[in-house]
């Protein structure tokens, strides 16, 4: 059965690093969707895919389409989006790539995050997993853009605003319609272990911490040659930590 995966948190903590070592994990296992959810779209960059049209812009153009009568009765216009969706995809062996983007022009999406949302939920059957690299504020969840979630992985590094974001993502989600199932707290960027008030923060907060993942110093020679976050060597500390991530879920 078909699983999503978010990785959330705070801008700056490596969730787009982990997003992509999870996903090429995971590519060993079973085909993989990946969505970037952010709108910096860093995340094609990591994988060493290219960057194709967003689905913010497939989204404005039918919603244009649709304002100004373009589109045949005769034409479903879920089916035109589901199409251009498609057509937005880039596709690898194991590992197939939709970039959200941003938002384009005014106005309520309701009834277009509502097609979005039956679109992404058609493609994402037909992988294995799909995993949400999501921007910090989580606007796609919140706004119903994304589908229900099996593991949401909030990211984040060893302060103190870090852990209160994780907290206050995992209360945010209780108001919210999506479904979410387990969720759990990586740690990254760690040096010389865990400290003592992090770590009684996490417990005071009663979060589920799955993964500690020490500051890793392969990282800047792979950014500063441009070079995508897949091919950190096997004993680097992320990967590792993607590693156990997947173990700790049961994936």
């Amino acid at each position: 059965m078909a699983k999503t995966i978010v990785v959330a948190g705070k801008g700056g903590v490596g969730k787009t690093a982990i997003s992509a070592l999870l996903i090429d994990l995971l590519s060993k296992k079973g085909i993989v969707l990946a969505i970037d959810a952010d709108p910096s779209t860093n995340l094609n960059t990591a994988l060493g895919l290219p960057l194709g049209e967003t689905v913010g812009k497939a989204r404005e153009d039918v919603t244009e389409d649709i304002q100004k009568g373009r589109l045949s009765p005769t034409v479903s216009k879920q089916d035109v989006l589901d199409m251009k969706i498609r057509e937005a995809l880039v596709e690898s062996d194991k590992v197939d790539l939709l970039a959200m983007g941003r938002p384009e022009g005014p106005g309520c999406y309701c009834a277009a995050n509502h097609m979005l949302r039956l679109s992404i939920d058609r493609l994402a059957k037909n992988y294995a997993y799909t995993v949400i690299d999501s921007e910090a504020g989580m606007e796609h969840i919140s706004r119903q853009t994304t589908r229900d979630v099996d593991f949401l992985i909030t990211v984040s590094d060893p302060t103190m605003r870090g852990i209160t974001a994780a907290a206050r993502m995992k209360e945010l989600i209780k108001e919210m319609r999506t479904k979410v199932g387990k969720i759990s707290v990586v740690v990254n960027r760690v040096k010389n272990g865990l400290p003592q008030e992090i770590g009684k923060a996490v417990d005071d907060f009663g979060l589920d911490l799955i993964a500690t993942i020490a500051e890793d110093p392969n990282l800047a020679g792979l950014e500063i040659k441009g070079k995508p976050i897949i091919e950190l060597p096997e004993d680097s500390p992320l990967r590792q930590g993607a590693k156990e991530i997947i173990s700790k879920l049961g994936l």
